[in-house]
């Protein structure tokens, strides 16, 4: 008798993905943990294996569909000999199950070479496999235009040689339509439940970082040394670890079921990271503990993997406060949204020559704007003012 996989408790509060893609088609026979479908949370990819040894039966769960922890995602028929261990899964369906997302060789579980999909080894929808066995189309020999070779229901027509009905995009059009799914679903879900819950207050300030900088030339041949290049990032990592112990009010967050705020006793600092396809958020652990050399070393590991789409899970979830160092793209400065639950974020912008007042006179000084926002249900003006004074301060004496 068939058993369900179903989508487990991956942790960290998710309760719900989006299915990326099938790593294996219906019918395929499958040992217990091999990988058999990519989970998109808003942590990270996660890869489901199978609880036994048999056969998948029936994909229940298409690619770009929302499944919530402990749906089904696909039947599997245990193998002969796995009664006891399909019995078993059978009574705890939704153990936390999944390992990160590795690269997948091209053509796994597909001798064709394609990705496979909900069955027959393509990627495509129930209504898009519908259009095809209507039409009389073979799938496996249609190109497909979508996200990731997916093949939609012009590429069917075409094939077909029918007429593309009103509703579907053409590519001959003036515009392009782009599915608003995957990553830059889950970041819009995000932002909106941040701006949405959350009262976010602005603080900007400047810091003189001119003596920050002369600090780094140093440090960069120390850099070279260790094979690690040094940037402005981890410097001001430093300085913002240091005024979150002295400030544990911005390393807090808001648990709303349990009306508590929760004071972090680890410091462990989260940077966004531009990786392509939307913005992610891997965590430095234990921030505050580290050195510059040793900052920069874990910041280059986590924005290679997140370029890469190797982060862990573990990677993403955790943090204590975020930083945005957008400095290298430009702009003024900006007011970013918090990553909640967290209390607080900081935005690090571009490094400009400004002329300032020191000791009476004027100077070419390299000025970079801060900007604070603030949950304003755990942290007040005066706290965060002071908060990022202290940033300031360990900036531009280079206490680091």
């Amino acid at each position: 008798m068939p058993i369900e996989l179903k989508f487990p408790d991956v942790g960290e509060g998710i309760a719900e993905g989006e299915v990326v893609r099938w790593l294996v088609a219906e019918g395929a026979a499958v040992k217990e943990d091999d990988p058999l479908v990519e989970v998109l949370t808003d942590k990270a990819n996660v890869e489901i294996p199978s609880p036994v040894t048999g056969t998948v039966v029936t994909i229940l769960a298409a690619p770009g569909q929302i499944v919530k922890v402990g749906e089904p995602l696909a039947l599997i028929e245990p193998a002969a000999g796995q009664a006891a261990a399909a019995k078993h899964v059978a009574a705890t369906p939704d153990r936390p199950s999944s390992v990160p997302r590795e690269t997948i060789e091209p053509g796994r579980g597909s001798p064709s070479g394609k990705a496979p999909g909900a069955s027959g080894g393509v990627l495509a929808t129930p209504v898009v496999r519908k259009v095809a066995k209507d039409l009389g189309v073979d799938l496996g020999v249609v190109p497909g235009s979508g996200p990731g070779g997916r093949i939609t229901e012009e590429d069917v027509r075409r094939a077909a040689g029918t007429k593309v009905p009103a509703g579907i995009p053409s590519k001959s059009t003036s515009e392009e339509r782009v599915p608003f799914k995957g990553r830059r679903r889950m970041i819009a879900r995000k932002m909106v439940a941040a701006k949405t819950r959350v009262p976010h207050a602005l603080l900007v300030d400047e810091a003189d970082v001119s003596r920050l900088l002369a600090e780094r030339a140093k440090l960069r041949e120390t850099g070279e040394r260790e094979g690690v290049r040094i940037t402005i990032l981890p410097f001001i990592m430093m300085a913002v670890a240091g005024a979150l112990r002295r400030h544990p009010a911005l390393n807090a967050s808001l648990d709303e079921d349990r009306e508590e705020i929760v004071l972090k006793k680890k410091v462990d600092v989260g940077m966004a990271v531009d990786a392509g396809d939307g913005l992610v958020v891997p965590v430095v652990r234990n921030a505050d503990a580290k050195s510059v050399i040793e900052l920069a070393r874990e910041i280059e590991r986590l924005s290679a993997a997140a370029r890469e789409g190797t982060l862990a899970p573990g990677d993403l979830a955790g943090g204590t406060f975020t930083i945005s160092s957008v400095g290298s793209i430009g702009g003024l400065f900006t007011y970013p949204i918090i990553n909640v639950p967290e209390a607080a974020i900081l935005a690090a912008h571009k490094i400009v020559t400004r002329p300032v007042v020191r000791d009476g006179e004027v100077v070419p000084r390299e000025m970079m704007y801060l900007s604070l926002s603030f949950d304003h249900r755990i942290v007040d003006g005066g706290a965060a003012t002071r908060f990022l004074n202290e940033v300031v301060r360990r900036i531009e004496a280079s206490a680091i």
